[in-house]
């Protein structure tokens, strides 16, 4: 619930604090005093738009903050789903607005938009009269609480599940089928392309060892001729490798004879022999096996070429070209099966949208039982609210297939006056009637309403009496359950608060300021008095004292 509200720089507002509790904390005050000014600070707070001209004249901007305690663990997952931290059930929000309407808000200390703020508003505060932020004007907000009324939540989620299955098995179906069709579209030359790479009989490294030999046979010749020097130096001429490894051993036999220890190089010496005779052989054998080859050369070529064709048309390499070859076989591949696969995915199909018309079904059936109990429920408070002629029609209208939230749209209908039409609850135009039609659902869906904060302004427009008496009643009906803010006019309203606060407006440095005051005792029976008309007169302090003694009386009772 919303704890505290803490406005600065706002039109007629300096610096202001509203301490609130859980129950039914009332506003009052004279007409202008500011008390609507602190629901539209309330407003900004949940995100409404910024208008220019409402900071304070000679400040920089207003400020507006707003404490929330004791959030439940679902409204806590939510508020978590806006990528927020709940910091143990307690948000604190924070919005600055500049004189030029510019706008910057924090959430717990961290930056965040305005529309992050609307998101987080509708979980907090449900805000009912001047502003159009109440949730109960749309469709989708009255599907949700219909379906909370009637318990059917497991209904809801079978629902979305099954609609979830058939969406799924509509996209693999549609897939499936476009993909054969562009497959036939593409089959001649998905064809040709396997063909073309089949009858190339291409090697995975094929063209490497192509080039090496393209290299070798057009370089036959001075390659035979520099082997053969190698041959010639270690073997041929004066002077030759092998030559001066053999006057090499001669010395060593002398050595050895004198110092044995030297008998250790002779190792080294036959490796070296070894070696270079093993080279001149090698080197002899490559001169012989090279040659010049023409016809052989040519052919190479020719295949060099295949290569480079196929490379340049479906791959960079043999690899990339074989696994086009793949691709294009397993497409084909596709045309044999996907006759078959369809079939079966429409059989599937077919019985998942039996399955969700079945569950939409159980879903309805829900939901007109629930729609007549909530109409009837409704329909019996709105007489007692100052609308006689009131009544609440919850309507359906059936769409052409189920949807993730059912086979119908759920509506709010309302007639305020005999003879009239039930229109749409968002075309109601009356402040007040929304209000108290508002109030009627509030008391009927108090056990299944998750917002914990209500806001109510403008709910005693143009009644008073009996009818306000019941008003009354009915706030602090919700109240048992919800806190609730209400700004009211009524003396038999504001005499059942729990918390009653005054807003007050005297001139302050030259510039109308709005005050708020928590009043207990002799200060409301003193408040409740003026609001009937009379705050000396004894007639008017004993009717007051008498509202809170009957408000005290019916608490006790309950």
């Amino acid at each position: 619930m919303l704890t505290e509200l803490r406005v600065r720089d706002l039109a007629t507002i300096a610096d202001v604090t509203l301490y609130l509790g859980p129950g039914l904390n009332v506003l009052t005050g004279e007409t202008g005093a500011g008390k609507s000014m602190l629901v539209d600070a309330l407003a900004l707070l949940l995100g409404e738009r910024a208008a220019s001209g409402s900071v304070r004249p000679g400040a920089a901007k207003s400020i507006v903050e707003g404490a929330f305690e004791g959030l439940d663990p679902s409204t806590r997952r939510a508020v978590e789903s806006l990528g927020l931290d709940a910091e143990e059930g307690r948000i604190v929000v924070r919005r600055e607005i500049s004189a030029e309407a510019r706008s910057r808000a924090w959430v717990n200390g961290s930056p965040t938009t305005a529309s992050v703020l609307g998101q987080l508003g509708a979980l907090l505060v449900d805000l009912h009269g001047q502003h159009e932020t109440q949730s109960l004007l749309r469709t989708d907000a009255q599907r949700d609480i219909l379906d909370a009324f009637a318990h059917a939540e497991p209904e809801r989620a079978a629902v979305a599940e099954g609609f979830a299955a058939v969406a799924e098995l509509r996209a693999e179906e549609t897939s499936l089928a476009a993909h054969r069709d562009e497959v036939r579209r593409r089959a001649d030359y998905l064809r040709h392309v396997v063909r073309e790479i089949d009858q190339a009989r291409l090697q995975a490294g094929e063209d490497e060892a192509l080039q090496l030999e393209a290299r070798r046979l057009s370089q036959a010749g001075a390659l035979s001729e520099q082997a053969t020097r190698i041959v010639d130096a270690i073997e041929s001429g004066e002077g030759n490798a092998l030559g001066a490894l053999g006057m090499a051993d001669r010395a060593l036999g002398s050595l050895e004879k004198i110092d044995p220890e030297v008998a250790a190089w002779r190792e080294m010496l036959d490796s070296a022999y070894t070696n270079l005779s093993e080279l001149a052989r090698q080197a002899q054998a490559y001169a012989d096996e090279v040659e010049e080859n023409p016809e052989r050369l040519a052919e190479v070529e020719r295949r060099r070429d295949v290569i480079f064709r196929l490379t340049g048309k479906y791959g960079a390499s043999i690899d990339a070209v074989l696994a086009t070859r793949n691709e294009s076989a397993a497409e084909l591949d596709l045309l044999d099966t996907a006759d078959v696969d369809l079939r079966a995915l429409a059989a599937r199909r077919a019985a998942a949208e039996m399955a969700l018309r079945a569950a939409a079904e159980a879903l309805s059936a829900k939901r007109c039982e629930a729609g007549e109990r909530l109409a009837r429920g409704v329909t019996r408070l709105l007489p007692r609210l100052g609308l006689p002629g009131g009544r609440l029609e919850v309507t359906f209208t059936p769409l052409p297939e189920p949807a993730q939230h059912g086979q119908e749209s759920v509506q709010f209908e309302v007639q305020l006056n005999v003879g009239l039409d039930a229109k749409p609850l968002a075309r109601v135009a009356s402040g007040g009637e929304l209000s108290r039609l508002m109030l009627a659902l509030k008391v009927v869906l108090a056990r299944h309403d998750a917002i914990a904060s209500l806001v109510f302004d403008e709910v005693d427009q143009g009644i008073g009496g009996e009818v306000g008496a019941q008003v009354g009643a009915a706030l602090a009906e919700v109240a048992e359950r919800h806190q609730v803010l209400v700004i009211t006019h009524l003396p038999q309203i504001a005499a059942r608060a729990d918390q009653h606060l005054v807003v007050s407006k005297q001139p302050r440095g030259g510039i109308a300021t709005s005050d708020v005051q928590l009043i207990h005792g002799e200060d409301r029976v003193h408040e409740i008095a003026r609001m009937l008309g009379d705050t000396e007169g004894d007639a008017a302090r004993r009717h007051a004292q008498a509202l809170l003694r009957t408000e005290r009386t019916e608490r006790r009772r309950k």
